[in-house]
C-alpha cells in the first residue's frame, strides 16, 4: 500500500490464542495519532486477508508462503492434550504419545499442527472448529491435541490439560506482503521487537550524521574559547592554576 493508498489506520490481524495487548498498548503510547484496528480471524484466513490488502499485517501460524509473505518469527508454543479432570493421563505431568494410544483423538478442520500420524484410535468424524473438539472433550467423546494458547482459550472448569512430548509444535509469527511494507508495518516490527524509541532503527530516530555534526560542533565551540580570555582565567584560578601578576615585584611607590 503506497501513496493515496494509505488507510486511515494501522490493520493488525491475529489468530486464535495469540495475545497482541502487550504490543497493542506499546503502539498507542508511541503513535496515539495512528488508530490500530485489531481484528480476530480464523487461522486460514489470515493470509488471505493479507494478499487482499484488507490488513497491513498479522499475527498469524507458520508455516506462510514465503514468495509473497515476509515473517518475523516470535515464539513457538508447547503442545498439550487436553483430558477430562478424571482422566488417567491427568496422574502424570507429561503424556507422551503412547499414552493416548486408547483414546479417540479428535482432530478439528482448523487443526493448527501438522501431523504425520496421529496418536490414539481415530474418530469417525471431524469437529469443524476446535471449540466443537472441545465440547466434545467435555462430553467423554475423546481428547484433544493443541497449541497450549488455545488450551487456554477454550479452558474450561471441567478439563484440563497435560503437555505432550514428541508432537508437533505451533510457531507465531508477526507477517505481512512483503511488497507492502510500509513505514507503519516497521514501526509495528519494531515493537514486536523490542525496540525502544529511541532506537538506531527507528524512523523517529535523527540520523547519525546529523547527530556526529552536533557532537563536533560543541565540542568545536569549547576548543575555540580564547585560551588567554577572562572566562580562561576564571577556570584556572578555580583549579589553583593562577598565572603570575605582571605588577609583582616592581617598587612601590615611596618605598
Amino acid at each position: 500500500m503506497t501513496g493515496s493508498e494509505v488507510s486511515p489506520s494501522f490493520r493488525l490481524v491475529y489468530v486464535p490464542g495469540v495475545m497482541p495487548d502487550k504490543w497493542v498498548r506499546v503502539w498507542n503510547e508511541r503513535l496515539p495519532g495512528v488508530p490500530l484496528t485489531l481484528t480476530q480471524v480464523p487461522a486460514d484466513a489470515a493470509q488471505g486477508l493479507l494478499l487482499g490488502g484488507e490488513a497491513d499485517a498479522g499475527l498469524v501460524r507458520l508455516p506462510v508462503d514465503r514468495t509473497v509473505f515476509s515473517a518475523i518469527p516470535l515464539y513457538t508454543e508447547q503442545t498439550v492434550v487436553v483430558v477430562p479432570k478424571d482422566h488417567l493421563v491427568t496422574a502424570a505431568d507429561t503424556v507422551s504419545p503412547e499414552d493416548l494410544a486408547d483414546d479417540i483423538v479428535l482432530h478439528p478442520l482448523d487443526d493448527v499442527l501438522s501431523w504425520e500420524s496421529l496418536p490414539g484410535r481415530p474418530a469417525l468424524e471431524r469437529p469443524a472448529t476446535t471449540a466443537d473438539a472441545v465440547e466434545l472433550v467435555a462430553a467423554g467423546i475423546g481428547v484433544l491435541v493443541v497449541p497450549l494458547s488455545l488450551a487456554r482459550l477454550h479452558h474450561r472448569k471441567d478439563l484440563t490439560h497435560r503437555p505432550l512430548e514428541a508432537a508437533p509444535q505451533s510457531s507465531v509469527a508477526l507477517s505481512w506482503p512483503e511488497a507492502a511494507t510500509t513505514d507503519w508495518v516497521e514501526d509495528f516490527i519494531g515493537i514486536v521487537r523490542g525496540r525502544t524509541v529511541n532506537s538506531t532503527r527507528g524512523r523517529a530516530q535523527q540520523p547519525a550524521q546529523e547527530k556526529k555534526r552536533g557532537r563536533s560542533d560543541g565540542s568545536g565551540t569549547r576548543s575555540r574559547q580564547p585560551a588567554g580570555g577572562s572566562a580562561g582565567r576564571g577556570r584556572r584560578s578555580g583549579t589553583g592554576g593562577t598565572t603570575k601578576n605582571p605588577r609583582r615585584g616592581r617598587p612601590r611607590r615611596g618605598s
